[in-house]
């Protein structure tokens, strides 16, 4: 299998080097050596308005409007960089999509979303209430009797709430919360089938895979998405920007071959989606082999490594969440005050935008309080979780 250097790969982050353990990474990672040459670069070189006859004007729409596009498509195996469309925030984005499509959904139509991250679920459901149309829930459930708040989206569950007048089924690819990543492919696949058979003609899948994106590899082709997003970009299979059925909203998307399709007031600069192009880069570099898909291998099996493997098996990213109960109860904020305190590392405590998700737990949680959250990636190492061990037994007097 596949593998890399793990004192190579923590050299390229530069805010890595002062030996403070990052442990909130589903909130947002650290930034690669070759992603801020490459924002220094255009601010520096190219820094102008897109689409002007001018020579910096042309490399700089060149930059943004081909290279990134490109880049993008190659990373999630999008069939064209013409499926690849830049926008804000994950939620803009698919609220952006909802508002598109409004015209395109029958007044009888339903519309089915999770308790996960809001991203993927406040749109629709705001959808669902502006033209008055059905919103079903498809609920995580215990995985395990032991442990009430240990639950997970089971596809048998969301078969009997598929009928003809589905629409949307929205789900993600890996919980901010559980850490569990599910069969994307499997569960889209036994989706499309139930819709065949009860004649959901029109029914299309969205995917939220920010929380998957940094711990393995997505294909959108592969998957059979039909709405795919993440945390600095959106997919939308080319079929959907041809075929009519999204209406375009202007200064709401950035879309690879139109530059009418103009950035959001406050959304992603022109210097941030050409520095989008240095990921694939630095990813490429964490392997001899040069591929994609063997540096995602390699990232999946490092982060078992902080996980242990034998006990928690490769269905996972490295997020880990907990709430403290029983006769020595603590708050999750607490916990993190605590841990915190000490100023060597950082996690967090929260809903981390999973309302639903946490509300839903029995025995009932405080949902403002929230959980505890752990959340590594691949530059993190074994001595990280020691140490963040270390200091969780310290806080809770284990």
């Amino acid at each position: 299998m596949a593998s890399f250097d793990i004192a190579q790969t923590r050299s390229q982050f530069p805010s890595l080097k002062s030996g403070f353990i990052f442990g909130d990474n589903a909130g947002g990672s650290q930034i690669a050596q070759e992603v801020i040459d490459r924002l220094n670069d255009y601010l520096i070189n190219t820094n102008a308005q897109l689409g002007a006859d001018y020579s910096v004007s042309a490399e700089s729409t060149r930059r943004v409007m081909k290279d990134a596009p490109t880049e993008a498509a190659k990373l999630f195996n999008a069939r064209s960089p013409d499926e690849i469309v830049f926008a804000a925030s994950s939620t803009l984005n698919l609220d952006n999509l909802a508002r598109s499509l409004e015209r395109k959904i029958n007044d009888d139509a339903e519309i089915i979303v999770t308790g996960e991250h809001e991203a993927n679920v406040g749109p629709w459901k705001k959808l669902a209430n502006r033209i008055q149309i059905g919103i079903k829930y498809w609920r995580a459930t215990p995985t395990k009797e032991s442990n009430p708040y240990s639950v997970a989206l089971k596809v048998e569950d969301v078969l009997p709430l598929i009928t003809a007048q589905t629409r949307i089924v929205a789900f993600t690819a890996c919980s901010n919360i559980l850490g569990s990543i599910i069969p994307v492919k499997e569960y889209v696949k036994t989706i499309r089938a139930r819709a065949a058979e009860v004649g959901a003609s029109q029914l299309e899948i969205s995917v939220d895979c920010v929380a998957y994106a940094p711990h393995r590899k997505i294909d959108v082709q592969d998957w059979d998405l039909d709405y795919a997003v993440l945390s600095y970009y959106k997919v939308i299979r080319a079929t959907h920007l041809s075929d009519n059925s999204v209406s375009p909203l202007v200064h709401h998307f950035i879309k690879a071959d139109d530059i009418s399709y103009k950035l959001q007031p406050g959304g992603p600069g022109y210097e941030t989606v050409y520095a989008t192009t240095g990921v694939n880069q630095y990813l490429l570099s964490l392997t001899p082999a040069n591929d994609l898909n063997a540096s995602f291998a390699a990232i999946a099996a490092h982060e078992q490594t902080l996980l242990e493997t034998d006990t928690v098996g490769l269905n996972r990213a490295p997020t880990i969440s907990f709430v403290v109960v029983g006769e020595h109860a603590m708050q999750s904020k607490d916990v993190v005050k605590d841990f915190d305190a000490e100023g060597k590392a950082g996690i967090r405590w929260g809903h981390f935008y999973a309302y639903t998700l946490i509300d839903d737990l029995s025995p009932k949680l405080d949902v403002n309080d929230g959980v505890v959250r752990i959340s590594l990636v691949h530059y993190n190492t074994v001595e990280d979780v020691q140490y963040i061990t270390d200091m969780l037994q310290k806080v809770l007097q284990l």
